[in-house]
Protein backbone atom coordinates (compact mmCIF):
# COMPACT_ATOMS: atom_id res chain seq x y z
CA UNK A 1 0.00 0.00 0.00
CA UNK A 2 1.02 3.13 -1.07
CA UNK A 3 1.48 5.95 1.23
CA UNK A 4 1.93 9.93 0.70
CA UNK A 5 2.21 12.39 3.30
CA UNK A 6 2.02 16.04 2.31
CA UNK A 7 3.49 18.79 4.75
CA UNK A 8 4.65 22.80 4.46
CA UNK A 9 1.32 24.20 4.52
CA UNK A 10 -0.08 27.19 6.15
CA UNK A 11 -0.99 30.69 6.52
CA UNK A 12 1.20 32.93 4.69
CA UNK A 13 0.75 37.01 3.24
CA UNK A 14 -0.29 37.71 -0.04
CA UNK A 15 3.12 37.89 -2.32
CA UNK A 16 4.43 35.29 0.02
CA UNK A 17 6.05 32.14 -0.35
CA UNK A 18 5.63 28.39 1.26
CA UNK A 19 6.99 25.02 0.18
CA UNK A 20 5.16 21.52 -0.03
CA UNK A 21 6.81 17.99 0.47
CA UNK A 22 5.09 15.04 -0.53
CA UNK A 23 6.92 12.04 1.35
CA UNK A 24 6.07 8.64 -0.92
CA UNK A 25 6.47 5.08 1.36
CA UNK A 26 7.43 3.84 -2.46
CA UNK A 27 10.09 4.41 -5.60
CA UNK A 28 8.36 7.38 -7.46
CA UNK A 29 9.72 6.41 -10.28
CA UNK A 30 7.27 3.31 -10.34
CA UNK A 31 4.57 6.19 -10.83
CA UNK A 32 3.54 6.86 -14.53
CA UNK A 33 2.82 10.64 -12.94
CA UNK A 34 2.81 12.31 -9.61
CA UNK A 35 0.87 15.57 -8.89
CA UNK A 36 -0.61 18.55 -6.92
CA UNK A 37 -4.03 18.85 -6.81
CA UNK A 38 -6.01 21.57 -4.94
CA UNK A 39 -9.22 21.89 -3.42
CA UNK A 40 -11.22 24.86 -1.72
CA UNK A 41 -14.25 24.76 -0.31
CA UNK A 42 -17.55 24.72 -2.61
CA UNK A 43 -14.54 24.48 -5.59
CA UNK A 44 -14.39 21.04 -7.37
CA UNK A 45 -10.78 19.68 -7.49
CA UNK A 46 -8.53 21.23 -10.12
CA UNK A 47 -4.71 20.30 -11.03
CA UNK A 48 -1.79 22.79 -9.79
CA UNK A 49 0.77 20.76 -11.59
CA UNK A 50 2.17 17.16 -12.47
CA UNK A 51 5.57 15.88 -13.48
CA UNK A 52 6.00 12.49 -15.62
CA UNK A 53 8.21 9.65 -14.93
CA UNK A 54 10.41 11.01 -18.35
CA UNK A 55 10.68 14.57 -16.37
CA UNK A 56 8.25 16.37 -17.94
CA UNK A 57 5.80 18.90 -16.23
CA UNK A 58 2.15 20.33 -16.84
CA UNK A 59 1.18 23.38 -14.98
CA UNK A 60 -2.46 24.73 -14.24
CA UNK A 61 -2.75 27.89 -16.47
CA UNK A 62 -3.53 29.84 -12.87
CA UNK A 63 0.06 28.96 -11.41
CA UNK A 64 2.16 29.24 -14.53
CA UNK A 65 5.52 31.44 -13.62
CA UNK A 66 4.86 31.55 -9.76
CA UNK A 67 4.82 27.45 -8.85
CA UNK A 68 7.54 24.95 -9.48
CA UNK A 69 7.13 21.02 -9.12
CA UNK A 70 10.04 19.34 -8.79
CA UNK A 71 10.78 15.91 -7.24
CA UNK A 72 13.78 14.16 -5.39
CA UNK A 73 14.22 10.38 -6.51
CA UNK A 74 17.08 9.76 -3.55
CA UNK A 75 14.00 11.11 -0.99
CA UNK A 76 11.15 9.83 -2.76
CA UNK A 77 9.87 13.55 -2.28
CA UNK A 78 7.68 15.75 -4.48
CA UNK A 79 7.64 19.33 -3.81
CA UNK A 80 5.57 22.16 -4.63
CA UNK A 81 8.03 26.00 -4.58
CA UNK A 82 4.82 28.17 -4.55
CA UNK A 83 6.07 32.21 -5.08
CA UNK A 84 3.77 35.31 -5.26
CA UNK A 85 1.03 33.65 -3.30
CA UNK A 86 -2.88 35.07 -3.91
CA UNK A 87 -5.69 35.14 -1.79
CA UNK A 88 -7.40 32.80 -4.43
CA UNK A 89 -4.43 30.13 -4.12
CA UNK A 90 -6.37 29.33 -0.41
CA UNK A 91 -6.63 25.62 -0.42
CA UNK A 92 -5.85 22.03 1.04
CA UNK A 93 -2.99 21.11 -1.51
CA UNK A 94 -3.03 17.35 -2.24
CA UNK A 95 -0.66 15.14 -3.51
CA UNK A 96 -1.67 12.40 -5.95
CA UNK A 97 0.70 9.28 -7.64
CA UNK A 98 -0.56 7.41 -10.49
CA UNK A 99 0.54 4.21 -11.20
CA UNK A 100 -1.42 0.52 -11.78
CA UNK A 101 -3.75 2.69 -8.95
CA UNK A 102 -4.00 6.31 -8.10
CA UNK A 103 -2.80 6.95 -4.41
CA UNK A 104 -3.62 10.45 -2.49
CA UNK A 105 -2.60 12.08 0.16
CA UNK A 106 -4.59 13.96 3.17
CA UNK A 107 -3.73 17.45 2.14
CA UNK A 108 -2.06 20.14 3.45
CA UNK A 109 -4.08 23.62 3.77
CA UNK A 110 -2.43 26.32 2.64
CA UNK A 111 -4.20 29.59 3.70
CA UNK A 112 -3.33 32.96 2.06
CA UNK A 113 -4.41 36.10 3.82
CA UNK A 114 -3.38 39.16 5.40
Amino acid sequence: QVQLVESGGGLVQPGGSLRLSCAASGNILDFYNMGWYRQAPGKERELVALIRRNGSTVYGDYVKGRFAISRDTAKNTLDLQMNSLKPEDTAVYLCEAVGTYKYWGQGTQVIVSA
